[in-house]
Protein backbone atom coordinates (compact mmCIF):
# COMPACT_ATOMS: atom_id res chain seq x y z
CA UNK A 1 0.00 0.00 0.00
CA UNK A 2 1.34 3.40 -0.91
CA UNK A 3 0.33 6.93 -0.05
CA UNK A 4 1.51 10.18 -1.57
CA UNK A 5 2.85 12.71 0.88
CA UNK A 6 3.21 16.47 0.47
CA UNK A 7 6.72 17.57 -0.50
CA UNK A 8 9.08 17.50 2.46
CA UNK A 9 6.94 15.14 4.52
CA UNK A 10 7.28 11.44 5.18
CA UNK A 11 4.20 9.30 4.51
CA UNK A 12 2.46 7.47 7.35
CA UNK A 13 3.45 4.04 5.97
CA UNK A 14 7.06 5.16 5.65
CA UNK A 15 7.01 6.42 9.24
CA UNK A 16 5.69 3.06 10.46
CA UNK A 17 8.51 1.15 8.76
CA UNK A 18 11.11 3.60 10.07
CA UNK A 19 9.77 3.34 13.62
CA UNK A 20 9.65 -0.46 13.70
CA UNK A 21 13.13 -0.83 12.21
CA UNK A 22 14.53 1.99 14.36
CA UNK A 23 13.19 0.66 17.67
CA UNK A 24 14.29 -2.87 16.79
CA UNK A 25 17.77 -1.64 15.86
CA UNK A 26 18.19 0.32 19.11
CA UNK A 27 16.82 -2.55 21.22
CA UNK A 28 19.26 -5.01 19.65
CA UNK A 29 22.05 -2.47 20.09
CA UNK A 30 21.37 -2.06 23.83
CA UNK A 31 20.83 -5.77 24.42
CA UNK A 32 24.12 -6.64 22.73
CA UNK A 33 25.88 -4.04 24.84
CA UNK A 34 24.45 -5.70 27.95
CA UNK A 35 25.58 -9.12 26.77
CA UNK A 36 29.12 -7.79 26.24
CA UNK A 37 29.36 -6.16 29.66
CA UNK A 38 30.75 -9.27 31.46
CA UNK A 39 33.79 -9.02 29.18
CA UNK A 40 34.37 -5.47 30.45
CA UNK A 41 33.83 -6.57 34.06
CA UNK A 42 36.28 -9.47 33.88
CA UNK A 43 39.42 -7.56 34.83
CA UNK A 44 37.81 -5.09 37.34
CA UNK A 45 36.02 -7.88 39.23
CA UNK A 46 39.23 -9.86 39.33
CA UNK A 47 41.15 -6.91 40.78
CA UNK A 48 38.52 -5.31 43.04
CA UNK A 49 36.73 -8.38 44.42
CA UNK A 50 39.45 -10.98 43.99
CA UNK A 51 37.35 -13.32 41.82
CA UNK A 52 39.24 -15.63 39.47
CA UNK A 53 38.94 -15.49 35.70
CA UNK A 54 37.51 -19.00 35.42
CA UNK A 55 34.48 -18.14 37.59
CA UNK A 56 33.80 -14.92 35.69
CA UNK A 57 34.20 -16.70 32.34
CA UNK A 58 31.80 -19.44 33.46
CA UNK A 59 29.12 -16.88 34.31
CA UNK A 60 29.61 -15.15 30.95
CA UNK A 61 29.39 -18.54 29.24
CA UNK A 62 26.14 -19.49 31.00
CA UNK A 63 24.60 -16.12 30.15
CA UNK A 64 25.51 -16.61 26.49
CA UNK A 65 24.09 -20.15 26.57
CA UNK A 66 20.80 -18.98 28.12
CA UNK A 67 20.65 -16.06 25.67
CA UNK A 68 20.55 -18.59 22.85
CA UNK A 69 18.29 -21.15 24.53
CA UNK A 70 15.54 -18.58 25.18
CA UNK A 71 15.58 -17.43 21.52
CA UNK A 72 13.15 -19.92 19.93
CA UNK A 73 10.72 -19.61 22.85
CA UNK A 74 10.80 -15.82 22.65
CA UNK A 75 10.21 -16.01 18.88
CA UNK A 76 7.12 -18.15 19.53
CA UNK A 77 6.04 -15.77 22.31
CA UNK A 78 6.31 -12.80 19.92
CA UNK A 79 3.95 -14.56 17.53
CA UNK A 80 1.51 -15.44 20.31
CA UNK A 81 1.37 -12.28 22.48
CA UNK A 82 3.11 -9.72 20.29
CA UNK A 83 6.49 -8.14 19.74
CA UNK A 84 5.72 -5.07 21.85
CA UNK A 85 4.84 -6.93 25.05
CA UNK A 86 7.67 -9.43 24.74
CA UNK A 87 10.30 -6.79 23.99
CA UNK A 88 9.29 -4.25 26.65
CA UNK A 89 9.04 -6.97 29.31
CA UNK A 90 12.49 -8.30 28.40
CA UNK A 91 14.05 -4.84 28.64
CA UNK A 92 12.54 -4.34 32.10
CA UNK A 93 13.93 -7.69 33.22
CA UNK A 94 17.43 -6.84 31.96
CA UNK A 95 17.36 -3.41 33.60
CA UNK A 96 16.09 -4.79 36.90
CA UNK A 97 18.70 -7.57 36.97
CA UNK A 98 21.47 -5.08 36.26
CA UNK A 99 20.32 -2.87 39.12
CA UNK A 100 20.32 -5.86 41.49
CA UNK A 101 23.88 -6.70 40.51
CA UNK A 102 25.10 -3.38 41.91
CA UNK A 103 24.82 -4.93 45.37
CA UNK A 104 26.62 -8.21 44.66
CA UNK A 105 29.59 -9.29 46.76
CA UNK A 106 29.82 -13.01 45.92
CA UNK A 107 30.35 -14.88 42.62
CA UNK A 108 26.98 -16.68 42.91
CA UNK A 109 25.23 -13.31 42.89
CA UNK A 110 27.07 -12.41 39.70
CA UNK A 111 25.93 -15.74 38.24
CA UNK A 112 22.29 -15.10 39.22
CA UNK A 113 22.10 -11.56 37.82
CA UNK A 114 24.46 -11.60 34.83
CA UNK A 115 24.24 -15.31 34.07
CA UNK A 116 20.57 -16.20 34.66
CA UNK A 117 18.39 -13.06 34.65
CA UNK A 118 20.13 -11.03 31.95
CA UNK A 119 20.52 -14.25 29.94
CA UNK A 120 16.74 -14.70 30.00
CA UNK A 121 16.09 -11.07 29.14
CA UNK A 122 18.61 -10.69 26.35
CA UNK A 123 17.40 -13.98 24.84
CA UNK A 124 14.19 -12.17 23.91
CA UNK A 125 16.10 -9.19 22.50
CA UNK A 126 18.28 -11.13 20.12
CA UNK A 127 18.55 -12.03 16.45
CA UNK A 128 15.20 -13.83 16.60
CA UNK A 129 13.64 -10.41 17.21
CA UNK A 130 15.18 -9.17 13.97
CA UNK A 131 14.04 -12.28 12.10
CA UNK A 132 10.47 -11.88 13.39
CA UNK A 133 10.32 -8.20 12.45
CA UNK A 134 11.81 -8.79 9.00
CA UNK A 135 9.48 -11.68 8.11
CA UNK A 136 6.44 -9.76 9.39
CA UNK A 137 7.13 -6.34 7.87
CA UNK A 138 9.10 -7.10 4.68
CA UNK A 139 8.62 -9.28 1.61
CA UNK A 140 11.41 -7.77 -0.48
CA UNK A 141 14.82 -6.57 0.76
CA UNK A 142 14.70 -8.94 3.69
CA UNK A 143 18.41 -9.63 3.43
CA UNK A 144 19.31 -5.94 3.51
CA UNK A 145 17.12 -5.15 6.52
CA UNK A 146 18.23 -8.28 8.38
CA UNK A 147 21.83 -7.30 7.66
CA UNK A 148 21.23 -3.88 9.20
CA UNK A 149 19.54 -5.35 12.29
CA UNK A 150 22.13 -8.09 12.69
CA UNK A 151 24.86 -5.48 12.49
CA UNK A 152 23.37 -3.75 15.51
CA UNK A 153 23.99 -6.82 17.68
CA UNK A 154 27.73 -6.74 17.03
CA UNK A 155 27.87 -2.95 16.96
CA UNK A 156 26.23 -2.81 20.38
CA UNK A 157 28.59 -5.39 21.85
CA UNK A 158 31.69 -3.74 20.41
CA UNK A 159 30.96 -0.05 19.89
CA UNK A 160 30.05 0.67 23.51
CA UNK A 161 32.98 -1.27 24.94
CA UNK A 162 35.44 1.67 25.04
CA UNK A 163 32.96 3.80 26.99
CA UNK A 164 32.08 0.92 29.33
CA UNK A 165 35.75 0.03 29.78
CA UNK A 166 36.62 3.67 30.49
CA UNK A 167 33.83 3.86 33.10
CA UNK A 168 35.11 0.68 34.76
CA UNK A 169 38.69 1.95 34.68
CA UNK A 170 37.90 5.38 36.12
CA UNK A 171 34.98 4.65 38.47
CA UNK A 172 35.02 0.91 39.22
CA UNK A 173 32.94 -2.00 37.98
CA UNK A 174 29.60 -0.52 39.10
CA UNK A 175 29.75 2.41 36.67
CA UNK A 176 29.20 0.42 33.44
CA UNK A 177 26.46 -1.57 35.19
CA UNK A 178 24.62 1.67 36.01
CA UNK A 179 24.98 2.79 32.38
CA UNK A 180 23.41 -0.33 30.85
CA UNK A 181 20.67 -0.36 33.52
CA UNK A 182 19.61 3.17 32.61
CA UNK A 183 19.67 2.38 28.89
CA UNK A 184 17.31 -0.60 29.31
CA UNK A 185 14.92 1.10 31.73
CA UNK A 186 14.61 4.17 29.47
CA UNK A 187 14.08 2.13 26.31
CA UNK A 188 11.37 -0.18 27.74
CA UNK A 189 8.57 2.43 27.94
CA UNK A 190 9.47 3.79 24.49
CA UNK A 191 8.95 0.33 23.03
CA UNK A 192 5.69 -0.13 24.97
CA UNK A 193 4.32 3.17 23.65
CA UNK A 194 5.55 3.37 20.07
CA UNK A 195 6.42 -0.11 18.71
CA UNK A 196 4.01 -1.08 15.89
CA UNK A 197 2.82 -4.68 16.05
CA UNK A 198 1.56 -5.71 12.58
CA UNK A 199 1.43 -3.73 9.31
CA UNK A 200 -2.12 -5.02 8.78
CA UNK A 201 -3.30 -3.29 11.96
CA UNK A 202 -2.21 0.02 10.43
CA UNK A 203 -3.91 -0.74 7.14
CA UNK A 204 -0.58 -1.43 5.44
CA UNK A 205 1.00 -4.20 3.43
CA UNK A 206 4.49 -5.51 4.21
CA UNK A 207 7.17 -3.75 2.21
CA UNK A 208 7.25 -5.13 -1.33
CA UNK A 209 4.10 -7.25 -0.92
CA UNK A 210 1.75 -7.54 -3.93
CA UNK A 211 -1.79 -6.15 -3.59
CA UNK A 212 -3.21 -9.66 -3.15
CA UNK A 213 -0.76 -10.55 -0.36
CA UNK A 214 -2.29 -12.68 2.40
CA UNK A 215 -0.37 -12.66 5.74
CA UNK A 216 0.31 -15.99 7.46
CA UNK A 217 -2.53 -16.98 9.83
CA UNK A 218 -1.98 -16.27 13.54
CA UNK A 219 -0.60 -19.16 15.58
CA UNK A 220 -3.15 -21.55 17.04
CA UNK A 221 -0.82 -23.23 19.53
CA UNK A 222 0.79 -22.32 22.85
CA UNK A 223 4.23 -20.68 22.41
CA UNK A 224 5.90 -23.61 24.18
CA UNK A 225 4.28 -26.05 21.77
CA UNK A 226 5.27 -23.87 18.81
CA UNK A 227 8.93 -23.77 19.84
CA UNK A 228 9.19 -27.47 20.62
CA UNK A 229 7.16 -28.44 17.56
CA UNK A 230 9.39 -26.43 15.25
CA UNK A 231 12.45 -28.17 16.69
CA UNK A 232 10.82 -31.60 16.36
CA UNK A 233 10.02 -30.95 12.70
CA UNK A 234 13.47 -29.53 11.93
CA UNK A 235 15.71 -32.09 13.67
CA UNK A 236 15.30 -34.88 11.08
CA UNK A 237 16.42 -32.56 8.27
CA UNK A 238 20.08 -32.30 7.27
CA UNK A 239 19.78 -28.60 6.44
CA UNK A 240 18.89 -27.83 10.05
CA UNK A 241 22.05 -29.49 11.33
CA UNK A 242 24.28 -27.76 8.79
CA UNK A 243 22.74 -24.40 9.73
CA UNK A 244 23.01 -25.23 13.43
CA UNK A 245 26.65 -26.37 13.29
CA UNK A 246 27.90 -23.53 11.11
CA UNK A 247 26.23 -21.03 13.42
CA UNK A 248 27.78 -22.87 16.37
CA UNK A 249 31.16 -22.02 14.84
CA UNK A 250 30.02 -18.43 14.27
CA UNK A 251 29.35 -17.99 17.98
CA UNK A 252 32.49 -19.92 18.92
CA UNK A 253 34.67 -17.51 16.93
CA UNK A 254 32.91 -14.20 17.74
CA UNK A 255 30.96 -13.58 20.95
CA UNK A 256 32.50 -16.42 22.92
CA UNK A 257 36.16 -15.94 22.01
CA UNK A 258 36.88 -12.45 20.67
CA UNK A 259 33.89 -10.72 22.28
CA UNK A 260 34.57 -12.15 25.75
CA UNK A 261 38.35 -12.57 25.80
CA UNK A 262 39.86 -10.04 23.39
CA UNK A 263 40.57 -7.48 26.13
CA UNK A 264 42.24 -10.21 28.21
CA UNK A 265 44.18 -11.43 25.13
CA UNK A 266 45.51 -7.92 24.61
CA UNK A 267 46.33 -7.60 28.33
CA UNK A 268 48.60 -10.64 27.99
CA UNK A 269 50.59 -8.62 25.44
CA UNK A 270 50.81 -5.45 27.55
CA UNK A 271 47.89 -3.59 25.99
CA UNK A 272 45.56 -1.76 28.40
CA UNK A 273 41.82 -2.29 28.76
CA UNK A 274 40.75 0.98 27.15
CA UNK A 275 42.97 0.67 24.02
CA UNK A 276 41.89 -2.97 23.62
CA UNK A 277 38.24 -1.96 23.89
CA UNK A 278 38.95 0.67 21.25
CA UNK A 279 39.95 -2.07 18.80
CA UNK A 280 36.69 -3.86 19.60
CA UNK A 281 34.78 -0.64 18.93
CA UNK A 282 36.49 -0.38 15.57
CA UNK A 283 35.33 -3.94 14.84
CA UNK A 284 31.80 -2.83 15.72
CA UNK A 285 31.87 0.07 13.29
CA UNK A 286 33.27 -2.15 10.55
CA UNK A 287 30.62 -4.76 11.32
CA UNK A 288 27.87 -2.18 10.79
CA UNK A 289 29.16 -1.78 7.24
CA UNK A 290 30.08 -5.42 6.64
CA UNK A 291 26.86 -7.03 7.85
CA UNK A 292 24.65 -4.48 6.09
CA UNK A 293 26.62 -5.11 2.89
CA UNK A 294 26.23 -8.85 3.49
CA UNK A 295 22.46 -8.37 3.62
CA UNK A 296 22.56 -6.52 0.29
CA UNK A 297 24.66 -9.33 -1.22
CA UNK A 298 22.30 -11.96 0.21
CA UNK A 299 19.46 -10.49 -1.85
CA UNK A 300 21.58 -10.95 -4.99
CA UNK A 301 23.95 -13.92 -4.56
CA UNK A 302 24.02 -17.58 -3.53
CA UNK A 303 23.94 -17.50 0.28
CA UNK A 304 26.00 -20.70 0.52
CA UNK A 305 29.03 -19.19 -1.21
CA UNK A 306 28.75 -16.10 0.95
CA UNK A 307 28.94 -18.28 4.07
CA UNK A 308 31.87 -20.21 2.61
CA UNK A 309 33.78 -16.95 2.14
CA UNK A 310 32.90 -15.53 5.56
CA UNK A 311 33.80 -18.60 7.60
CA UNK A 312 36.93 -19.40 5.61
CA UNK A 313 38.43 -15.92 5.88
CA UNK A 314 37.49 -15.65 9.55
CA UNK A 315 39.16 -18.95 10.33
CA UNK A 316 42.39 -17.99 8.59
CA UNK A 317 42.53 -14.64 10.41
CA UNK A 318 42.23 -16.37 13.81
CA UNK A 319 45.04 -18.77 12.99
CA UNK A 320 47.29 -15.81 12.10
CA UNK A 321 46.42 -13.62 15.14
CA UNK A 322 48.51 -15.36 17.87
CA UNK A 323 51.60 -15.19 15.67
CA UNK A 324 51.40 -11.45 14.94
CA UNK A 325 53.37 -8.85 16.95
CA UNK A 326 50.25 -7.19 18.50
CA UNK A 327 51.46 -3.80 17.32
CA UNK A 328 48.89 -1.04 16.69
CA UNK A 329 49.19 -1.64 12.94
CA UNK A 330 48.65 -5.40 13.25
CA UNK A 331 45.67 -5.03 15.57
CA UNK A 332 44.16 -2.32 13.36
CA UNK A 333 44.36 -4.57 10.30
CA UNK A 334 42.90 -7.49 12.26
CA UNK A 335 40.16 -5.29 13.73
CA UNK A 336 39.03 -3.96 10.35
CA UNK A 337 39.13 -7.36 8.68
CA UNK A 338 37.45 -9.21 11.54
CA UNK A 339 34.86 -6.50 12.05
CA UNK A 340 33.71 -6.63 8.43
CA UNK A 341 33.16 -10.37 8.87
CA UNK A 342 31.90 -10.39 12.50
CA UNK A 343 28.29 -11.52 11.97
CA UNK A 344 28.00 -11.07 8.23
CA UNK A 345 26.82 -14.70 8.41
CA UNK A 346 23.37 -13.76 9.75
CA UNK A 347 21.53 -12.59 6.57
CA UNK A 348 22.54 -15.59 4.41
CA UNK A 349 21.79 -17.98 7.29
CA UNK A 350 18.27 -16.53 7.74
CA UNK A 351 17.68 -16.67 3.99
CA UNK A 352 18.65 -20.34 3.86
CA UNK A 353 16.48 -21.09 6.91
CA UNK A 354 13.48 -19.35 5.32
CA UNK A 355 14.00 -21.23 2.06
CA UNK A 356 14.24 -24.55 3.88
CA UNK A 357 11.46 -24.19 6.47
CA UNK A 358 9.03 -21.59 5.14
CA UNK A 359 8.08 -18.04 6.09
CA UNK A 360 5.93 -18.90 9.10
CA UNK A 361 8.22 -21.44 10.75
CA UNK A 362 11.51 -19.72 9.86
CA UNK A 363 11.73 -17.29 12.84
CA UNK A 364 11.27 -20.09 15.37
CA UNK A 365 13.61 -22.50 13.53
CA UNK A 366 16.10 -19.65 13.20
CA UNK A 367 15.80 -19.24 16.97
CA UNK A 368 17.02 -22.82 17.40
CA UNK A 369 19.83 -22.16 14.92
CA UNK A 370 20.80 -19.08 16.97
CA UNK A 371 20.79 -21.35 20.02
CA UNK A 372 23.58 -23.24 18.27
CA UNK A 373 25.40 -19.92 17.86
CA UNK A 374 25.17 -19.28 21.60
CA UNK A 375 26.18 -22.82 22.57
CA UNK A 376 29.29 -22.26 20.49
CA UNK A 377 29.87 -18.90 22.15
CA UNK A 378 29.41 -20.39 25.62
CA UNK A 379 31.84 -23.21 24.85
CA UNK A 380 34.46 -20.75 23.60
CA UNK A 381 34.03 -18.37 26.54
CA UNK A 382 34.50 -21.19 29.04
CA UNK A 383 37.14 -23.19 27.15
CA UNK A 384 39.27 -20.12 26.47
CA UNK A 385 39.31 -19.27 30.18
CA UNK A 386 40.30 -22.82 31.11
CA UNK A 387 43.09 -23.02 28.49
CA UNK A 388 44.42 -19.61 29.49
CA UNK A 389 44.47 -20.66 33.13
CA UNK A 390 46.24 -23.94 32.33
CA UNK A 391 48.67 -22.76 29.63
CA UNK A 392 49.12 -19.06 30.35
CA UNK A 393 48.34 -18.27 26.70
CA UNK A 394 45.41 -18.03 24.29
CA UNK A 395 47.43 -19.32 21.31
CA UNK A 396 46.02 -22.84 21.12
CA UNK A 397 42.48 -21.56 21.58
CA UNK A 398 42.83 -19.11 18.70
CA UNK A 399 44.26 -21.78 16.39
CA UNK A 400 41.48 -24.21 17.36
CA UNK A 401 38.82 -21.57 16.60
CA UNK A 402 40.48 -20.81 13.26
CA UNK A 403 40.39 -24.46 12.22
CA UNK A 404 36.70 -24.61 13.19
CA UNK A 405 36.04 -21.66 10.90
CA UNK A 406 37.59 -23.44 7.92
CA UNK A 407 35.50 -26.55 8.67
CA UNK A 408 32.33 -24.45 8.82
CA UNK A 409 33.16 -22.90 5.45
CA UNK A 410 33.19 -26.34 3.84
CA UNK A 411 30.00 -27.37 5.65
CA UNK A 412 28.14 -24.27 4.41
CA UNK A 413 28.36 -25.44 0.82
CA UNK A 414 26.14 -28.42 1.66
CA UNK A 415 23.19 -26.37 2.95
CA UNK A 416 20.17 -26.62 0.67
CA UNK A 417 21.68 -29.42 -1.41
CA UNK A 418 19.75 -32.64 -0.99
CA UNK A 419 21.80 -35.83 -0.69
CA UNK A 420 21.77 -38.10 -3.71
CA UNK A 421 19.41 -40.59 -2.10
CA UNK A 422 16.88 -37.83 -1.36
CA UNK A 423 16.83 -36.84 -5.01
CA UNK A 424 15.72 -40.32 -6.14
CA UNK A 425 12.06 -41.10 -6.68
CA UNK A 426 10.34 -42.85 -3.82
CA UNK A 427 10.05 -46.05 -5.86
CA UNK A 428 13.80 -46.16 -6.43
CA UNK A 429 14.56 -45.62 -2.74
CA UNK A 430 12.17 -48.41 -1.77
Amino acid sequence: MRTISPPGKVSRPARAFVVVVGLTFVSLLVSAGVRATPGVLMMPLQMELGWNRVAISATAAFGIFLYGFVGPFSAALMQAVGIRRTLSGALLLIGGASVLSLFMTRPWQFFLTWGVLTGLGTGAVAMVLGATVVNRWFVTRRGTIMGLLAASTATGSLFFLPALAALAHDHGWRAPVVAVSIACLVLAPLVALFMPEHPERLGLLPHGAPPDYVPPPPPDRHPLHMAVGALRDAVPRRDFWFLFLTFFVCGFTTNGLIGTHFIAICADHGIGEVPAAGYLAMMGLCDLLGTTLSGWLTDRMDARWLLFSYYGLRGLSLVVLPFCDFSPASLTIFGIFYGLDWIATVPPTLRLATAAFGERAAPVVFGWVVFGHQIGAACAASLAGLLRQAQGSYRDMLVLAGCAGVLAALMALGIGRAPASAALPAQARS
